[in-house]
């Protein structure tokens, strides 16, 4: 009987994550602008894909479908559902909460200061975010990643405070314009005055004609450097989401490595006429 239960869930799982790779009931796959695609992302001196999402037309564009259904560490992008969390959990109360530094050294001189939680969020602050994590706790943690249905995180005790840097959490491209839709769309089950605040702590930049909001990630997981930039853009009525992850061509030059991932997402918008 035990072994038929593990069985189930085993299938269920299953059955679970093939459901978030899979493109959304009736949305195509677009690989036309797959040149395009390639020609950015060798100007940027990276390897990977980018992945757009057209809800009014229900398509997704891309260079590389392979590689956009293949899981990486989420990396600093987790800092979505982990902001969520903290205010569902009313960990953080809002976006002026302050998170004091302790004083220790940090990667960052911009982290060496005492930051609201919106300044923690916009400067990618890993000390921070890891306490908030701590604050929150494994329960609650997985808890709300499973209320999110937020995919493959190993939250355990030893890795609360860095299972989205390091070890065997995944997810993927798919997996994360699907997240970021039903944040969008109000399809999450949270507040709307967490939704509210979210929107501010991601947006880049506003104008009269758009707004592009997003988050990047880079995580080195023993021997391999990976970039993300994740988020929406919106002009008008209409709203686009995307996702980009890529690796450096030569690890010995990773000076471009950081502006890459947001100019690439920003010149793929631009051919597609639509930044």
């Amino acid at each position: 009987m035990k072994y038929r239960k593990r069985l189930l869930v085993l299938v269920v799982l299953t059955k679970v994550i093939v459901g978030c790779d899979s493109p959304k009931s009736g949305s195509k796959l677009d690989e036309s602008y797959k040149t395009t695609f390639d020609k950015i992302l060798e100007a940027q001196d990276v390897n990977g894909s980018i992945l757009i999402y057209d809800p009014q037309k229900k398509i997704y564009y891309s260079n590389d479908f392979h590689w956009a259904n293949t899981g990486f560490l989420p990396a600093s992008t987790f800092k979505i559902p982990n902001a969520i969390v903290a205010m569902e959990t009313s960990t953080i109360s809002n976006d002026s909460a302050i998170i004091k530094w302790d004083g220790k050294k940090r990667a960052f001189e911009s982290w060496e200061k005492d930051l609201t939680f919106r300044e923690a969020f916009q400067a990618s602050c890993v000390p921070c975010f890891q306490e908030i994590a701590r604050k929150i706790g494994v329960e609650n943690m997985e808890n709300y990643l499973n209320k999110l249905r937020y995919p493959t995180m190993d939250v355990r005790e030893e890795t609360i405070d860095n299972f989205w840097l390091r070890g065997n959490s995944k997810i993927t491209q798919m997996e994360q314009i699907d997240f970021l839709q039903r944040f969008y769309t109000k399809k999450l089950p949270i507040l709307n005055s967490t939704r509210d605040k979210m929107l501010k702590l991601f947006e880049i930049e506003k104008t009269p004609e758009y707004t592009l909001s997003g988050k990047t990630g880079w995580s080195y997981n023993e021997k391999d450097n990976n970039g993300w930039f994740v988020g929406f853009y919106q002009r008008g009525e209409r709203i686009y989401y995307f996702a980009l992850n890529v690796v450096p061509k030569d690890v010995n030059n990773m000076e471009q490595f950081a502006t890459a991932r947001v100019n690439a997402i920003r010149e793929a918008l631009h051919q597609m006429r639509l930044l």
